[in-house]
């Protein structure tokens, strides 16, 4: 059973990592395997070829906690394949109940991060403002404009993967902001292997050496890192505000408008803005939902430890 639920697990960090503004790190962190992915990536490493000639390669494999890592990983790419064109419907046709429903569930996730804190001192307090303004100032740049060459798929693996592996820092909006999110996702709808390769190709690069450093730092300075991590969290917060009011337009790859530059605005200006009618309730129902289901994977985390 406990096989079956890392699956799932797996699912709803894929569901996240689909939405630009939200992390699957963050449902990996809730969930109560954070520690074990990075734990067990990081050992895939060099060294692993010193345990495959004494062990054997089923021992490298226990040792990498492979079937954790497999679970996991076909669970992500499940919900990826399976949620993207769900995701793409309701960003464009839903937005403010699917931006609302991830307000909530990031709300609830910092209650969550604060939890681990175990003393709370000056540098906690330092570390969490200095997350927020790292993470704000992320979420106001401009979006770039990148080709999608080979290069550059792979280029924006590595780094959108790092962000992925980080609680509040979205893979999707890095992609985003490199102007590779519509291609990405394009490819995922389309199942297109080459572009699929590479971008997984850069993203296991970026994953093995990133993980070091995360996995070093929460052994080491677990407060500061964590509480850096929950900063990270809360300054995303401005890029999932469901009331946004389109400011420029751009086109993307695949020649289609897009929104290049947004600004936030309260639900009663967003109907003054726009005509469109705020959804308030819904809006309400969808946090309360997004808090609630972060609520239920804190619960259901604790009793499958």
């Amino acid at each position: 059973m406990s096989k079956v639920f890392t699956f799932l697990k797996g699912m709803a960090m894929g569901a996240a990592d689909v939405v630009p503004g939200v992390s699957g790190g963050t449902v990996a962190f809730v969930t109560g395997i954070y520690d074990t992915l990075l734990e067990s990536i990081r050992r895939i490493n060099p060294g692993l070829i010193t345990v495959i000639k004494q062990q054997g390669v089923k021992g490298a494999f226990n040792h990498i906690n492979g079937t954790f890592l497999i679970l996991l990983l076909s669970g992500i790419l499940t919900s990826i394949f399976t949620l993207a064109q769900v995701i793409t419907w309701m960003l464009v046709t839903h937005p403010i109940p699917l931006w609302s429903f991830f307000f909530g569930l990031i709300i609830v996730s910092v209650m969550h991060m604060f939890k681990q804190i175990e003393q709370w001192q000056v540098t906690r307090f330092i570390s969490v403002a200095a997350g927020i303004f790292f993470a704000y100032g992320i979420t106001v740049l401009h979006p770039l404009n990148m080709e999608p060459t080979h290069l550059n798929m792979m280029l924006a693996g590595s780094i959108a993967i790092c962000a992925m592996i980080l609680p509040g820092i979205s893979g999707s909006f890095i992609l985003l902001l490199l102007g590779m999110y519509g291609p990405i996702l394009a490819a995922a709808k389309s199942f297109d292997i080459v572009t699929l390769a590479l971008f997984a190709s850069g993203c296991l690069i970026g994953l093995l050496s990133f993980s070091h450093l995360l996995s070093w730092l929460l052994r080491n300075y677990r407060d500061i890192t964590l509480t850096f991590l929950t900063g990270l969290m809360i300054g995303t917060l401005n890029k999932i505000w469901p009331w946004k009011e389109v400011l420029t337009w751009r086109t993307n790859s695949s020649g289609e408008q897009v929104p290049l530059l947004e600004q936030n605005l309260s639900p009663f200006a967003f109907e003054q803005a726009t005509g469109n009618h705020p959804l308030i309730i819904y809006a309400l129902a969808a946090g309360i939902l997004g808090f609630t289901t972060v609520w239920a994977l804190e619960k259901f985390a604790a009793k499958t430890a």
